[in-house]
């Protein structure tokens, strides 16, 4: 099917329609979003990588790889991070620098170096063992501020306390962003061409980045799928579930004996990737993943053609520690999310603004 007789669906239902929302507006400056990067280890004070914690704003990570490589004389690909953050926030995060085995007085010279010709706050440097690579991080702490509040601030708290009430109970839908989508959908209708063949030549990366942003089109729409029929707050039988403590997968064979490890916050269903190596789904579950890709434009064989192997997604977003204060007459909003979720999930459920509003994020840090 032709990309211009394609309607691509990017709607997504609130978990909590049914409480109102606070309206206002995300970062009228770069502070009100902070994002502090967790690592998934500390460094071990020894080793030739030179791990630099930096604090930033008005430069995104790559900007900050190609500096620290030519201060420092290094190939851009010698500086190592673990996750991509947003330009147009204050953001904290860790890069490696491929520097040798140094003397331990290294370290406090290259903060100096970095301080003096970079616009970024060093606050550590310690050697390590290895290169930081894509992924190495549990996940993201956030502070976002909501200002322009389309209500009273003591209302907007009430509204927000309420909201973040659900969402500690039930968790989320564990939507991709509206950023990986595109300006109006363009990533997914692109991505599209690709898998069909209409569009041919392009970058590498772009190209998989693009038919990547399909996957987690379809991937909402089987979450979209999960909320209408009832089944978000529910396993189904024959779901891949995925523990939350080790990432350890299985097929949910016994739903009785499982129902109540989810109602726990133990497990969580999954969320299909699609690809021909998916782990598929089987019975009820496998039946509503197989409708939501039969109901696409696209075919596994296309996906297959496109070398595209399919994995599968935590389909339950859990927001434990999610807290709202108010800090003036804004709201402050403070949560930690693992890598892979994107925090304009958490605050379109809080706002219920239209997403128009919430793409200038660009926290696309897969």
């Amino acid at each position: 099917m032709h990309n211009a007789d394609v309607d691509f669906d990017l709607s997504l239902p609130y978990l909590t329609a049914s409480l109102p929302g606070v309206g206002g507006t995300l970062r009228a400056t770069a502070e009100d979003f902070i994002v502090e990067e967790v690592g998934l280890y500390g460094a071990a004070g020894d080793g030739q990588h030179l791990y630099v914690n930096l604090t930033k704003s008005g430069l995104t990570t790559k900007d900050v790889q190609v500096r620290l490589a030519k201060l420092f004389g290094l190939e851009r690909e010698s500086v190592g991070f673990a996750g991509l953050k947003d330009k147009y926030a204050q953001t904290t995060q860790t890069f490696s620098l491929s520097v040798g085995y140094r003397p331990a007085e290294f370290a406090a010279e290259a903060s100096e170096r970095i301080a003096a010709e970079l616009p970024v706050t060093v606050n550590w440097a310690q050697f390590h063992r290895n290169k930081l690579r894509i992924g190495h991080l549990l996940g993201n702490r956030f502070q976002i501020r909501v200002t322009q509040l389309a209500v009273p601030p003591e209302e907007a708290l009430a509204r927000a306390q309420a909201v973040s009430a659900e969402i500690v109970k039930r968790g989320l839908p564990n939507y991709f962003g509206a950023q990986r989508m595109g300006n109006n959908g363009s990533n997914v209708r692109r991505g599209h061409e690709l898998l069909t063949g209409e569009r041919q030549k392009m970058d590498k990366w772009l190209r998989r980045f693009l038919i990547s942003s399909y996957q987690s089109y379809l991937c909402n729409r089987y979450l979209v799928r999960r909320l209408e029929i009832g089944a978000f707050d529910r396993l189904l039988a024959g779901d891949v579930a995925k523990k939350y403590a080790t990432g350890g997968m299985f097929d949910v064979s016994d739903l009785d004996a499982e129902t109540p490890r989810y109602a726990a916050q133990e497990i969580s269903f999954t969320a299909p990737l699609y690809g021909p190596k998916m782990w598929a789904a089987q019975g009820e579950a496998g039946e509503l993943e197989v409708s939501v890709l039969a109901a696409s434009p696209v075919s596994m064989e296309e996906l297959a053609r496109a070398r595209v192997e399919g994995t599968r997604r935590m389909g339950r977003l859990l927001v434990p520690d999610l807290s709202v204060a108010l800090d003036g007459d804004s709201l402050v909003a403070t949560f930690m999310l693992t890598k892979g979720a994107f925090a304009t999930v958490v605050m379109r459920e809080l706002m219920k603004v239209d997403d128009e509003n919430l793409s200038v994020v660009d926290e696309d840090n897969e």
